[in-house]
């Protein structure tokens, strides 16, 4: 951490004093975020290895009603790594969100999350549910495992598959990575277009920050936290027609994992892969003002 950093990590400590636990200085040093327009605040976060540009249509569309929060976990998309160099990514951005939501004095803020990002949006909600207005999850589980792995996998299993799969993203020889990034987001982007600058962002990630948030996300539960969450909660999901089930069993499987969750919205979004507001912007964005609206 550079003397500026140290100086604003200071002061946001003591801000975060008067009004709630402190937390750890790295916290804070774990994310960067872009401030734009004003009213009702709202904080957008983007998902693994993907920079704050994913929801700039997003913003866009809010900023002259909103004041949106473009959040930026540190180590991807070409931001420097700082305190995410080292231990959790997921679980430490959510605590350093609920410092900078403090410190900033936001109240009730809306919280947007896709991907990684519906899982930093979830601990936040969960685990500092004054902080949290509402709760928009954008096509992510409360248990990755289950997807990838199935229900049976025992928790020795999935840790082990975990860990395998940080080890490829960490040390797979270049040409094979930047191959395996662009079939990922060939599977993940079903707008042609717009896959090169997801897989820069990728690309330009810290490998051992993605790998070990990857890690993370496959062996985090959040199932037994999802009722300690009070703020009403939409959870998007796509589906298009390569999807490997039908529509009605992705449907079952995300109201059975948000089951928990008392009142949770579940929106389906059709001719969409993994990136939402990017395969469908207008249906996207209109789910989006109807949360904000609710």
């Amino acid at each position: 951490m550079n003397r500026r950093q140290l100086l604003g990590a200071g002061a946001l400590l003591a801000a975060v004093a008067a009004s709630g636990p402190v937390l750890a200085a790295g916290d804070i040093d774990r994310f960067s975020v872009v401030v734009r327009g004003k009213g009702p605040d709202v904080i957008l976060i983007p998902g693994l290895s993907s920079s704050r540009a994913v929801w700039e249509p997003t913003a866009k569309a809010l900023e002259g009603r909103y004041r949106v929060h473009l959040v930026q976990v540190a180590g991807f998309a070409g931001d420097p790594a700082g305190a995410n160099a080292e231990g959790k990514v997921a679980a430490r951005v959510a605590e350093g969100l609920a410092a900078y939501i403090q410190a900033k004095g936001l109240k009730a803020p809306a919280v947007i999350g896709h991907s990684m990002g519906g899982t930093i949006g979830l601990m936040l909600a969960a685990r500092h549910p004054g902080l949290v207005g509402k709760l928009m999850v954008v096509d992510m589980f409360p248990n990755l495992a289950v997807a990838y792995f199935g229900p049976a996998a025992t928790p020795e299993a999935v840790a082990k598959s975990a860990a395998e799969f940080r080890q490829q993203i960490e040390t797979a020889p270049q040409e094979q990575f930047v191959a395996r990034q662009n079939q990922t987001a060939a599977m993940m982007v079903l707008t042609e277009s717009a896959r090169k600058a997801v897989v820069d962002d990728s690309l330009a990630s810290d490998r051992k920050v993605s790998g070990r948030a990857m890690e993370e996300l496959l062996t985090t539960n959040l199932t037994p936290e999802l009722p300690k969450i009070t703020a009403p909660t939409t959870v998007v999901w796509a589906w298009n027609k390569a999807s490997f089930a039908p529509a009605e069993a992705f449907g079952g499987w995300y109201k059975a994992a948000y089951a928990p969750l008392a009142g949770a919205k579940i929106v389906r979004i059709d001719e969409s892969a993994h990136f939402v507001m990017i395969d469908q912007p207008a249906a996207f964005q209109a789910e989006v003002e109807n949360f904000l609206k609710g």
